[in-house]
């Protein structure tokens, strides 16, 4: 009952952070200088036609008109019509959510199976040779922007240093398949089809690791941090005492106490890196949500654009939520500690 109460506080807070966000995005995207209609029907388009568009995007009313309107209409599943496609915003976030969804999972799990066991083995011997080899590795993670590796990796890759694709999901030999999921790890194991699940899966390392380095720093030093402050309280010096191997101390017992901010760093990650994909996306020509949202900043298309900040809102909520879930699971103390 406690982490149900604690869960519906944070719920409650974080829908009201998604209500601040609707509003700051829709007043943002419509007080950008240029007209929308005009740059959705081009140069030669006459007045009488932009007046009509901007009558039938509604962009003639009041700006709180406007916010209500895009509001009742979310909540029947409407996020208007996309100036640039010309089909609703939903149906091209259906479309180009599972490519970033794919990719964003595999990043953080990337994140987590790297930067965990680098942070927990560094922080067995402190200042050793592993501790000086990761920290070091870390502080170039973390103030390497993606979009460099991502280019880095590409040039890598041309120049033969190890044979993967450097652009798209998959390649366009290959065969169609039945889409179950979009995601296309998971629908070419459903369809048995290995050859696809082997090239989708060689398509994703590049990207993945490009926008996993940072995280992959952060949690890396984390953890180390955590597992070397929880080692000096003094129920650690306690087991130590009573004779408890130090190996098991740190490897069960200060891990479990140090994973509470590890795991608030992958959530934060994986809902932060729905919407900040874009420049690794753009460069391995990943059709996904963040190159959709870029192409629709670039064209003015303000339903496209409110539509990818809600989603990647969406997320950030959900993320944070499952997150607290398991914190409060792994240490019922941080309930407490958040009523």
């Amino acid at each position: 009952m406690e982490t149900l109460y604690y869960l519906s506080i944070r719920a409650s807070r974080l829908l009201l952070v998604f209500i601040g966000l609707s509003i700051i995005i829709f007043v943002i995207a419509r007080l950008v200088p240029g007209d929308p209609a005009r740059i959705s029907l081009g140069p030669l388009a006459t007045q009488e036609q932009v007046t009509e568009l901007r009558e039938k995007m509604g962009l003639d009313k009041p700006l709180v008109s406007q916010y209500g309107q895009y509001v009742y209409n979310l909540f029947q599943g409407d996020m208007g019509e996309s100036t640039l496609t010309n089909r609703p915003v939903l149906t091209d976030l259906q479309q180009a959510l599972p490519a970033t969804l794919e990719l964003v999972i595999v990043a953080v799990m990337f994140t987590a199976i790297i930067g965990l066991p680098l942070g927990l083995f560094a922080a067995y011997r402190p200042n050793g040779w592993l501790d000086q080899v990761t920290r070091v590795t870390s502080l170039v993670g973390v103030v390497t922007p993606s979009f460099l590796l991502a280019i880095i990796l590409q040039l890598m890759a041309s120049m033969n240093w190890f044979d993967l694709p450097v652009t798209e999901r998959i390649s366009s030999n290959l065969d169609a398949m039945p889409s179950y999921t979009g995601l296309l790890l998971i629908d070419s194991l459903i369809n048995v089809r290995f050859d696809v699940f082997i090239d989708s899966f060689q398509h994703l390392l590049l990207p993945a690791f490009a926008l996993s380095a940072a995280g992959i720093a952060q949690v890396m030093r984390i953890t180390r941090s955590s597992m070397i402050e929880f080692s000096h309280r003094d129920h650690v010096d306690t087991l130590r005492a009573c004779g408890v191997p130090q190996k098991l101390i740190h490897f069960k017992y200060l891990l479990r106490l140090s994973t509470a901010a590890p795991l608030t760093i992958l959530g934060l990650e994986f809902a932060s890196l729905i919407g900040n994909a874009f420049v690794v996306e753009m460069v391995f020509s990943w059709p996904g949500v963040a190159s959709y949202g870029v192409r629709s900043i670039l064209h003015k298309d303000f339903n496209a654009v409110v539509g990818v900040v809600l989603i990647s809102g969406v997320f950030f909520i959900v993320a944070n939520l499952v997150i607290d879930f398991i914190i409060g699971l792994i240490d019922p103390r941080i309930t407490q500690k958040g009523k």
